[in-house]
């Protein structure tokens, strides 16, 4: 076991060393020791400590810079430092219960070491194990002492060949026989081999295979979860009648094996189903306590939640990695300055405070949600073992699988940007390997993929708010949560009703201005979707061609509003701007946002006495492009150049583009000159339309799109 970090604050928290980053932090306005303990906590910090000192004086874990291993060499030492690591009992199943968040603080401490190493740890103790603990019942209690003493190693086989996302046309099949007492595991051809399972090309010993069962009579009781061993723990050969292999080399994340598995009449015990949702009677009867189908099947895919909320801590470490190494390179990095002899740091540079500090703004926004969501996945699986089945219970379920389907998304495609940004941002220097910036864009990108496409996730998500606002408008059911994170929606019509009454710039940096600009937002896109939905099912199309029909417009925008207020407010609520009162204390209104990805605006009338207002300029047109949050007013003249009343930030000049149904080209205007440095942007008013978006190439859909980039 490794020792445990003593000592006050200096040996906690001990001084940098000397170096060129000192001028910088001596000119702090904060505490650098103060932020760390608000945020994390004292023990939480010890906690980090002790894991980051075992593996720096251990040489198991050593780097040899420049070495560049083989896929064999680097598989077989990702997993002797994975067992290492249940060697070192960071974190016992004990701990686990009595200090949630030490879970995903030990997955971050991996993951900053890498990724690889901290995907195939959760993997093993979060998805299998949580799998077979919220799944299954005292029958398999005894799995998990296995688990954490390594005496067995897991996977979570649920994704085939032929299907991923649609979980409902899973193939793989369990038959049960009555004389034996056994399920019979069996993939019915190639298609259903289950594919792209973490663990399973080298060294998992079991899976939970997801299969459809069936009892005498042939009567399929739809997907469930089961144990099976797939290798020999000593040998690591496979078991009879299953065929195992490796995926290969992959783009990245190569320290992980990722398999495939296909099973040939493989015959398991009856006690080998994870019986929480239904069980069979050793006579072959199916029984469950959950009478709805759709319950049943929901509370299977559970599991999945739990390697969602998982990757949204691993994106948030991936875009904390990427913004240390880029800001402290642009701290040191000089070039140019008022004079010949005089070069400033890059960072100094209004142009590379706006392409970094939002996503500096967004890694802490993201940090708190990640692990206010875990903590709400924790009182969920609780209540799962303990055999709660209220409505609330299964509400919350419902509530926390749209939260972790939308929040993926969210995190992922900002660090995916992010890390880019941070890439760019440092220049020629930032394409060495060393810095670990491609590293960290190639191990995050997976991130956007497994566990559900980000781009389908987002449907889902879109589906449970679709569904709330139904009950609303049918039965006069109120927006209630137990999480209250879609609460905010019960005063749905009078939101839409609300006109922006901002009248300074102070005004519009008090955060209480974009919570209620998100509010807005989503309740109209909401109104929209819901409205588009209904018409084409009158149009005479089916519900799926309905939705299918609905998706490209706004659902995908719908989603990312309301995530982006999914996270805590100021009483604890995730009805809240995501560390809004935090984030606005700074200077620099770019991060206050905190969500490059995410535009909101809003369209004519909104804006009380003629005005207008744009506000959380989207990003577009690659990375030379303006992101953060300005606030832009002007009267609707009637003449072909709207006046602009104010701008936030000082010193931005705007070209603004009036008011159009649609959008084929940008109209161009003169512009005042401009000095080094400083941005040229275009704001243009729009109706949503799939044609618009993609002329002008935006990858946020929003109903404003704004534009900015550098003049040569």
């Amino acid at each position: 076991m490794a020792p445990t970090v003593e000592g006050g604050d200096a040996a906690l928290l001990p001084e940098f060393p000397r170096g060129p980053l000192d001028a910088y932090r001596a000119r702090a306005s904060f505490s650098w020791k103060e932020l760390a303990l608000f945020t994390e906590g004292e023990d939480m910090l010890r906690f980090k400590k002790t894991i980051f000192s075992a593996l720096e004086n251990d040489p198991l874990f050593a780097r040899s810079p420049g070495a560049d291993l083989s896929l064999e060499k680097y598989r077989e030492l990702n997993f002797l430092r994975c067992k290492r690591i249940f060697e070192y009992d960071f974190l016992s199943v004990e701990d686990m219960f009595k200090s949630p968040l030490k879970v995903p603080a030990l997955i971050q401490c991996l993951g900053m070491y890498d990724c690889s190493l901290a995907v195939k740890y959760l993997l093993h103790t979060l998805v299998f194990g949580s799998a077979v603990y919220s799944s299954g019942s005292e029958r398999h209690l005894s799995y998990i002492q296995k688990i954490f003493s390594m005496e067995i190693f897991g996977c979570f086989a649920l994704t085939e060949l032929s299907h991923g996302s649609n979980t409902k046309a899973i193939r793989t099949t369990a038959h049960y026989d009555p004389a034996t007492k056994e399920f019979i595991i069996h993939s019915p051809d190639f298609e259903a081999a289950k594919f792209w399972v973490g663990n399973m090309g080298k060294t998992a010993t079991h899976a939970v295979v997801f299969a459809k069962l069936h009892v005498p009579g042939d009567q399929c009781h739809g997907l469930h979860p089961f144990i099976v061993q797939i290798r020999d723990p000593k040998t690591l050969l496979p078991m009879p009648g299953v065929m195992v292999g490796d995926m290969g080399k992959k783009l990245g994340q190569n320290g992980l094996d990722n398999g495939f598995a296909m099973f040939h009449k493989v015959r398991v015990p009856r006690q080998s189903l994870l019986n929480r949702m239904g069980d069979v009677t050793p006579e072959g009867t199916y029984v469950s306590p959950f009478k709805d189908v759709r319950q049943r099947f929901g509370v299977s895919l559970g599991g999945l939640s739990s390697g969602r909320v998982s990757i949204l801590s691993l994106a948030v470490v991936n875009l904390k990695l990427a913004m240390a190494i880029a800001l402290r390179f642009s701290a040191t990095r000089r070039q140019f300055g008022p004079t010949e002899e005089e070069e400033i740091a890059v960072l100094e540079y209004p142009m590379q405070q706006f392409r970094l500090l939002p996503y500096l703004a967004a890694a802490y926004a993201l940090d708190h949600f990640s692990k206010s969501l875990f903590l709400d996945l924790v009182e969920l699986q609780r209540g799962l073992a303990s055999g709660d089945r209220s409505a609330r219970q299964a509400e919350l379920g419902r509530e926390i699988h749209a939260l972790a389907s939308a929040g993926k998304p969210l995190a992922s495609w900002t660090a995916q940007q992010g890390i880019q940004e941070c890439r760019e941002a440092c220049g020629g220097h930032g394409y060495l390997a060393m810095n670990r910036l491609g590293v960290l864009r190639d191990d995050n990108d997976p991130n956007c993929t497994y566990e559900g496409d980000n781009n389908v996730l987002l449907q889902q998500t879109s589906n449970y708010l679709l569904g709330l606002l139904a009950h609303r408008v049918q039965d006069g059911a109120c927006f209630r949560s137990p999480l209250k994170s879609v609460d905010f929606l019960d005063a749905y019509p009078s939101i839409l009703d609300q006109k922006f009454e901002v009248s300074s710039v102070a005004d519009c940096l008090d955060s209480a201005v974009a919570l209620a600009a998100y509010k807005w937002l989503v309740c109209y896109l909401l109104r929209e979707t819901y409205q588009k939905l209904n018409q084409e099912k009158r149009s005479g199309s089916s519900d799926f061609e309905a939705r299918n029909n609905c998706q490209p417009i706004n659902r995908s925008s719908e989603v990312l509003g309301c995530e982006s207020l999914g996270c805590t407010d100021g009483q604890g609520h995730h009805c809240g701007h995501s560390g809004c009162s935090l984030l606005t204390h700074g200077s620099d209104a770019s991060a206050l946002l905190g969500f490059p990805q995410v535009a909101l605006a809003f369209p004519r009338g909104w804006g009380g006495n003629g005005e207008w207002v744009v506000i959380g300029l989207g990003k577009c047109f690659g990375s030379h492009t303006w992101t953060g949050l300005s606030f832009v007013f002007w009267e609707a003249t009637g003449k072909k150049q709207p006046v602009i009343k104010r701008l936030v930030m000082p010193g931005t000049w705007f070209r603004v583009i009036p008011a159009l149904s649609r959008l084929s080209a940008l109209e161009q205007s003169p512009a005042p000159p401009l000095s080094r440095g400083q941005l040229l942007g275009a704001v243009g008013l729009l109706d949503v339309s799939v044609g618009a978006v993609n002329t002008l190439g935006c990858s946020a859909p929003a109903l404003t799109i704004a534009m900015g980039r550098l003049r040569p």
